[in-house]
């Protein structure tokens, strides 16, 4: 029987309540009366797209490459959007998005370009629209759970000490707690994808160490590491380029850490857009260079398990 998650740290909410203590471990039970209590709240919901500037980030997002070369079939770039529309939220976890946006910027933009990438792979990966229009709600809050992580640990320049890592680690579980509360569901879609957006299909993820079989959480999770694999980071001024992405992309599913459709289908869309760069099966020569400076990786993450001091090593993708 699988053991239950235990909290290393509280769970706090953007304006300071706190939702669960450290120690708390996360059974039915607890998830239960955590949902109760917000029973007794009205959250009012909105549309995503029609939050702040949202949209018109969206849309900046698909202005810079390589996402401008990934999006620019406009059917499937308004099919995107499409999906997007109909995605409403509470307003407190809307606010979320405000907060990352002046405090985090970059946690900000990879959680939308996550969200954007996200469905253009699930077009591919997913044949029933119903299924994705039910599930669209995963992955544009996938990081909420960073709102519990200090500010100066998201944004530090150097590389994160064991017991700073740790603090990151414990966004996985974070966000499954506050979307559980606001959603008022356990098993709402995007309350497991905050949870288990680090787990892999080899069972090396965290914080459960389990080995994943959500379609919609591994999409999720393949946008987030490639993502943060191309993107300027605090620690890591400068980027990996496309083919070394891929590459480190191609050895995760090689490794057993993705499953080889998802990762062949993220080839795929960026082959349409760059011929010339990407081969679309795995290629046995790695030709790629990581940035000078890398600390991608070799960084242990904390695994939660009973005793909140277990501590796993990482894939060679982490992600955000």
């Amino acid at each position: 029987m699988e053991k239950p998650l235990q909290l290393c740290y509280p769970v706090l909410t953007l304006d300071g309540e706190e939702l669960l203590p450290a120690g708390a471990y996360l059974t039915h039970g607890t998830l239960a009366e955590l949902t109760r209590s917000a029973e007794a709240r009205n959250f009012p919901v909105n549309r995503l797209l029609e939050f702040g500037t949202i949209a018109a980030d969206l849309q900046r997002i698909c202005q810079h490459p390589p996402y401008l070369q990934m999006f620019s079939d406009p059917v499937r770039k308004q099919d995107v959007f499409d999906t997007m529309q109909r995605v409403m939220l509470p307003q407190p976890l809307l606010d979320i998005y405000t907060f990352f946006r002046t405090q985090d910027p970059y946690t900000y933009w990879h959680i939308l370009t996550v969200f954007a990438l996200s469905l253009l792979l699930a077009q591919d990966l997913i044949d029933d629209r119903k299924e994705l229009a039910r599930e669209v709600a995963a992955s544009p809050s996938h990081d909420f759970g960073k709102v519990c992580v200090p500010l100066a640990v998201l944004n530090k320049t150097t590389p994160l000490d064991e017991h700073e890592q740790q603090k990151l680690s414990h966004h996985a579980a974070a966000g499954y707690v506050i979307l559980s509360y606001y959603l008022k569901d356990p098993n709402h879609p995007a309350a497991i994808t905050a949870r288990d957006h680090h787990e892999r299909c080899d069972g090396s993820g965290y914080p459960r160490g389990i080995r994943l079989q959500n379609r919609i959480v591994e999409i999720v999770s393949a946008g987030d590491v490639f993502d943060a694999l191309i993107s300027q980071r605090p620690y890591r001024p400068l980027s990996y380029d496309l083919r070394t992405a891929l590459e480190d992309m191609t050895l995760q599913a090689e490794s057993g850490a993705f499953s080889t459709d998802v990762v062949h289908a993220l080839i795929r869309c960026i082959r349409k857009a760059f011929p010339r760069q990407v081969d679309e099966e795995f290629s046995l020569e790695k030709r790629g260079t990581p940035p000078p400076g890398n600390k991608y990786r070799g960084i242990k993450l904390c695994r939660y398990e009973n005793d909140c001091g277990t501590e796993g090593q990482s894939d060679d993708g982490g992600g955000d």
